[in-house]
């Protein structure tokens, strides 16, 4: 059977092509029915790790209520923009899709303060790094095929997940150690870690933080974080909450923060737009190779967009991000990280048996081990296990 071609929508000549991809580790068929960006974008979708973060913290715990983001729906919106995005711009829709799902997969229990805990515990070992635990995820951790380990995406997928903020090594990276996984990983795969990631990849990122400034910002006002009256003066949410009232100017709050958003995110996709239309033209790649070996990111924002967004990413972490109520949170999140990490590897006995690691096995391994066990745990299981491991401490996060 012959090979699906690419999508008509990937008309950019710098576009990612699926027919020309760099191929899998272990090779497969082609698929009769899906190009190799689809079949990655499937793979992602079915995978467990993929479920579970339907149950992990993306900025509120998970019983705080059912109506704020989770890692699962923050994750389906950044492919809902990343995909309109790459539409937009005649690149494989697919493969932005793909990317911006996979973008999260390794977060541990409790977001950023389980992480934190997870790389102070890993110190010593290579630390941890959610990127990372998302590479060791689709090309380890997920056990389904018979024939390998993890889902063997395509070389396009995992160069995007592990670069879709750019390079990791080399002059244009942000000179951070490399995580150990990344690292180990490349030893046997070049992802070519020293330039930036293909178009569709970029877009992924963009699409990150276009998502989560806007849902965090909803999310907010929603938990009384902050009000619609205290985003006045804020750039770029602040003008379109005047819009709105002027338009509507009775409107209830909730909608009026809605309306106010969904303006605010057409604004961020027109500026990524207008802004990679413009840097394309200068440059002229021909080709994904061309996008990777820039010196600067393809993909971006304008100058002034880029400006306001860090105003209002600076008004997130001190009204959102650092509210005590957030911060008291993530406080007894990473407590429940830490206390599970410390006891697993000094009594691996209290992991699950197929979990628990050969007794002969050098630390630095017993102890990733345990870090990918944890990793994996949604924020209620987290809990329910600590709550067994150390029934007199009490309960954790009561029901608000």
């Amino acid at each position: 059977m012959s090979r699906p071609s690419a999508q008509p929508s990937a008309t950019a000549p710098y576009a990612s092509r699926p027919e020309q991809t760099r191929g899998r580790l272990y090779a497969e068929p082609p698929s009769s029915t899906r190009t190799d960006f689809q079949r990655d974008r499937d793979r992602i979708i079915h995978a467990a790790a993929f479920r579970r973060l339907q149950h992990k913290t993306q900025v509120f715990i998970y019983n705080v209520g059912d109506h704020y983001r989770t890692r699962l729906t923050h994750s389906l919106e950044v492919a809902q923009i990343a995909r309109s995005a790459a539409r937009a711009l005649g690149l494989d829709e697919d493969l932005a899709e793909a990317v911006a799902l996979a973008h999260d997969l390794g977060h541990p229990p409790f977001g950023h303060a389980g992480e934190d805990a997870l790389n102070a515990g890993m110190k010593d070992w290579g630390g941890f790094d959610h990127n990372a635990q998302a590479l060791r995820i689709v090309t380890r951790l997920e056990k389904k095929y018979a024939r390998f380990d993890g889902l063997n995406l395509s070389w396009e997928a995992l160069e995007g997940m592990v670069k879709h903020n750019g390079p990791l090594v080399g002059s244009n990276s942000r000179q951070k150690p490399l995580p150990a996984a990344i690292a180990t990983y490349a030893q046997t795969h070049d992802l070519e870690l020293a330039t930036f990631a293909g178009p569709e990849a970029q877009i992924a990122a963009l699409a990150d933080d276009t998502a989560y400034i806007n849902h965090d910002l909803d999310d907010g006002v929603r938990a009384g974080l902050f009000g619609l009256d205290d985003l006045r003066d804020v750039p770029l949410v602040g003008p379109m909450l005047a819009a709105v009232r002027r338009l509507y100017p009775d409107l209830d709050p909730a909608r009026t923060m809605h309306e106010a958003v969904r303006r605010l995110i057409d604004r961020m996709i027109g500026d990524i737009i207008a802004e990679t239309g413009a840097r394309a033209a200068a440059v002229r790649p021909q080709s994904a190779a061309d996008v990777r070996a820039m010196d600067r990111p393809l993909v971006a924002f304008s100058a002034a967009m880029a400006s306001e967004v860090k105003t209002l990413r600076g008004f997130l972490y001190e009204n959102m991000y650092r509210h005590s109520r957030v911060s008291r949170d993530a406080a007894e999140g990473a407590t429940v990280v830490a206390d599970l990490f410390r006891r697993y590897l000094a009594e691996p006995k209290a992991l699950p048996e197929q979990w628990r690691p050969d007794p002969n096995q050098p630390v630095p391994e017993r102890a990733r081990s345990v870090a990918d066990f944890i990793a994996g745990m949604t924020d209620r299981f987290a809990v329910a296990e600590h709550e067994r491991l150390f029934p007199s401490r009490g309960r954790q996060f009561a029901v608000r």
